[in-house]
């Protein structure tokens, strides 16, 4: 794995601050050239484009597929799984069950009460 020297370090925020000036002037040429045709919204300034993009990555956040890493997260735990035996794995997909939001378990109670009703009749 290659690291950083202090001169690599230097060149991340002109590299950050240039690519940031780039994305706000296509997206405010973007958004100048199609929003107000389409949806009659107002054209919009350079640092409005700049806001909105720092905005969205408040919103949004940048994709954790970007990059190698979520390849090497991926790895590490499909290695961790591989090494666990079944009564280990149980246990995991159990805690797993538990920490997952409220309306994803309404859905497979709904699917399991649909399962059970089909084998009931």
């Amino acid at each position: 794995m290659k690291t950083f020297n202090r001169r690599n370090r230097f060149l991340i925020a002109p590299i950050i601050l240039a690519a940031l000036a780039g994305f706000g002037f296509i997206t405010m040429i973007l958004w100048n050239n199609l929003l107000p045709q389409i949806f009659h919204l107002p054209q919009i300034t350079y640092w409005q484009a700049v806001g909105l993009l720092i905005l969205s990555r408040l919103l949004f956040g940048f994709s954790s597929h970007m990059g190698g890493r979520h390849h090497q997260r991926m790895g590490h735990m499909r290695e961790k799984w591989e090494q666990m035996n079944p009564q280990e794995r149980e246990e995991f997909m159990q805690r797993f069950h538990q920490h997952r939001p409220s309306w994803a378990c309404r859905k497979d109670n709904r699917t399991n009460q649909e399962t059970t009703d089909n084998n009931k009749s």
